[in-house]
């Protein structure tokens, strides 16, 4: 298993991983293919969402794929933290394609994710998650997660808040 940033050598593969979110609500957003929009386009906007621009703070994304070339998970890393970030989203968001959930990759891209907050010194990282998402939480805590004040969305929705200290 390895990271990998996002190029055109993984269009067809990232274009199978989108066809396995059958609710249309792909995570991390930044990975996200509008239908008709060519990949090189993408990958343009992406590199623009990257350099934090506007109300974006600046952020990493790579595919996890394995030996077989195959997209496994996707990880969005923010360089920091604004308002909505440090309520909701965190540092980090990550999500393992359907057909590979429970098999530890989770915990495993978590790990890896944390080794490039390492490189960027961000010293405490907020990871979050959906309160009914109890695999997410475990993976957190895994992953030397301590949990923090909850934060409830005005539309109700409660978000578990972690924050995972580094040497």
């Amino acid at each position: 298993m390895r990271l990998e940033r996002p190029s055109l050598k993984w269009e067809k593969e990232h274009i199978a991983y989108m066809r396995e979110w059958d609710d249309g609500r792909l995570k991390p957003s930044s990975f996200f293919l509008n239908e008709g929009v060519p990949y090189e386009v993408y990958l343009e906007e992406l590199a623009v969402k990257e350099a934090g621009q506007g109300e974006r703070v600046p952020n990493s994304n790579y595919f996890l794929v394995d030996d077989d070339d195959r997209i496994i998970g996707m990880v969005n890393i923010r360089h920091s933290l604004n308002d909505y970030l440090r309520q909701v989203d965190g540092h980090i968001g990550a999500s393992i394609r359907p057909s590979e959930r429970r098999k530890g990759h989770a915990t495993y891209l978590l790990s890896e994710a944390l080794n490039i907050t390492d490189r960027l010194g961000i010293r405490f990282v907020l990871v979050t998650c959906n309160e009914d998402n109890i695999g997410s939480a475990a993976v957190i805590l895994n992953n030397g997660g301590v949990e923090d004040e909850s934060f409830t969305e005005p539309h109700g929705n409660v978000i578990r808040r972690f924050w995972i200290e580094r040497g």
